[in-house]
């Protein structure tokens, strides 16, 4: 154990909530997946435990992995991974998949492995490390609104542009954290009005367009419309019927629950081991157990705050909050349309829902926060060595002086 705790480089609170995350994470999932199993296969809901595991190990061996790169290397690599997730995205729409008649582009199949894989998370990731590098490279420089379109806002268009027709709630929110991180990053507040008006119209003509042609994005638009409908009026329709039976699982959660294993609604919600689970969490675990994750994550929120605080540079500063803040506001995204205070999205609790490619991207992200976090121990490390030589060796610096 000593030796494996010498390996593992940053900062020691990240990893003890990603590990706590983890593995509270098997509890709910296994609940939940219940219903699954019965549905969808032989009633054996252990298989379901062993996947979300085998998907746990990987990303944790991702993090292990990513968090040894130096941070500096992400800079480069960004520049090589946009051109690749934009060939991603084009092959992922190419695929026109339809569920229940509307636009599901979001997966491909990884050949000879049978893996599916969502490619906009990894995109999300690429993206915003990329948008880091860029303001670190113009920091404290003065540059013009048409000297940025090229490098920083064109890479951002195409990305989103490719996502956007399968996936609204996603696009919504990368653009949401790439506009938080160029506004962190010091890029002039009027040109970030120009981006949001522009980005408004685009929004305005995809959706007349798609109305105008469904058959070019069937029902995508529809199922926006209807969501935000649904949500605005609070009526008890079918398309509501997710949410509805979130709040039942939440009443009934009461404040310290029913008990690990002891949910109803798992039977009843569709997305019970993904998209709902934070509604099955409260079920069993109560008010109780739905506040303690929530404090969980809003210690990520503050250990990421810390390291981005204490970053050597510029770009370890805005690395840690483009690819670290998203974790956090995708948590509460996902706690917010359970109890009813956001609409739909579709977003999963990270490090808690099942499904591979969630598991892998938000272990990506925390690897890399803590690249960030080793490399400032490191140096920290380092010096307190040299301190300690100096103590011990007092003629030595003289000598050196001298």
């Amino acid at each position: 154990m000593t030796k494996i705790l010498a390996n593992i480089k940053g900062d020691r609170m990240i990893w003890a909530v990603a590990a706590l995350l983890a593995l509270f994470s098997f509890l709910p999932v296994y609940s939940a997946s219940s219903n699954l199993a019965y549905l969808y296969g032989d009633g054996n809901t252990f298989k379901f435990l062993i996947k979300h595991g085998a998907h746990l190990v990987l990303g944790f061996l991702i993090m292990y992995g990513v968090h040894k790169i130096p941070y500096h290397y992400f800079k480069g690599l960004s520049i090589i991974m946009i051109p690749v997730i934009v060939v991603l995205l084009l092959v992922t729409m190419a695929q026109n998949t339809t569920i229940g008649g509307a636009n599901a582009s979001r997966w491909i199949r990884i050949p000879f492995v049978g893996v599916t894989f969502q490619t906009s998370t990894l995109a999300a990731v690429v993206l915003m490390t990329y948008v880091a590098r860029y303001l670190s490279k113009i920091k404290d420089k003065k540059v013009s609104f048409k000297e940025t379109l090229l490098p920083l806002w064109l890479p951002v268009a195409v990305v989103l542009m490719l996502i956007l027709p399968a996936n609204f709630s996603t696009t919504a929110i990368i653009f949401s954290m790439v506009i938080m991180l160029v506004f962190l990053g010091g890029y002039p507040l009027k040109y970030i009005i120009t981006i949001l008006g522009t980005a408004f119209l685009v929004l305005s003509f995809f959706i007349l367009f798609a109305k105008a042609f469904p058959g070019v994005f069937p029902n995508r638009v529809d199922t926006w419309v209807s969501r935000i409908e649904n949500f605005a009026d609070n009526k008890d329709t079918e398309e509501d019927y997710q949410i509805e039976r979130a709040k039942i699982a939440i009443a009934r959660g009461g404040v310290i629950g029913k008990g690990p294993g002891k949910s109803v609604q798992r039977n009843f919600l569709p997305q019970s081991s993904s998209d709902f689970i934070y509604a099955i969490i409260i079920e069993e675990w109560g008010f109780v157990g739905g506040v303690f994750l929530m404090l969980l994550y809003i210690l990520l929120l503050l250990r990421l705050v810390i390291v981005a605080h204490k970053s050597i540079d510029v770009f370890g500063k805005l690395l840690v909050i483009g690819v670290g803040l998203p974790i956090v506001f995708q948590a509460l995204i996902n706690m917010a349309v359970a109890v009813e205070l956001f609409p739909v999205t579709g977003q999963t609790l990270p490090l808690i829902s099942s499904g591979g490619t969630s598991i892998w991207m938000t272990c990506l992200a925390i690897g890399i926060v803590l690249s960030v976090s080793s490399k400032r121990q490191t140096i920290v490390e380092n010096q307190n060595i040299n301190e300690n030589k100096n103590e011990e060796n007092p003629s030595e610096v003289l000598s050196e002086v001298i």
